[in-house]
């Protein structure tokens, strides 16, 4: 009998013990040491390119590796996905932005999942989320009732307050 890789069997196989086992998944009680590894967030644009592959594959590398030296891996993926290319991108594609959106996470998603990287999914987030954007929100509000919340103005305050600096 002949030995063969056959990788949408094998592929299928143990990406599926993963999910059913919630092996990536973190728990904040676990005693060993905590290591955080964050890449880039992708913009979901559409698809996954071999810039994305090599990007995540070389973080996958690094969390799977730490994970066997016993640490308690924290490996979240989430999505870039607030403002004005997400706009211009569904605009182009004559379609609403969140759907255009979401529709491009659930498709990286199910990519990135293929590939079989060891992601914490239940820590998944898009900057467009309600409960993401709120924060920024408040954020932005807070910076209004100061006076800085324009771009323009926070640029003049910064630039006023560079020329005082210099000139003391």
């Amino acid at each position: 009998m002949e030995n063969q890789y056959i990788s949408s069997e094998i592929e299928e196989k143990w990406q599926g013990y993963w999910d059913r086992n919630e092996s990536f998944k973190v728990d904040e009680l676990d005693e060993r040491q905590k290591f955080y590894l964050l890449e880039m967030f992708p913009y979901p644009s559409g698809r996954i390119h071999m810039g994305h592959v090599r990007n995540y594959a070389i973080g996958d590398v690094v969390a799977r590796f730490k994970r066997l030296q016993g640490f308690n891996v924290l490996h979240p993926m989430g999505w870039d996905a607030f403002g004005m290319p997400a706009e211009n991108a569904a605009i182009e594609h004559g379609t609403h932005p969140g759907k255009w959106t979401y529709e491009n996470i659930d498709s990286m998603r199910m990519q990135l999942k293929r590939i079989g990287l060891s992601y914490d999914w239940s820590r998944e987030f898009a900057t467009c989320d309600a409960e993401y954007s709120r924060w920024e929100q408040l954020i932005f509000l807070r910076m209004l009732e100061k006076g800085i919340g324009l771009q323009k103005n926070l640029e003049r305050q910064l630039v006023r307050r560079l020329s005082d600096r210099v000139g003391q």
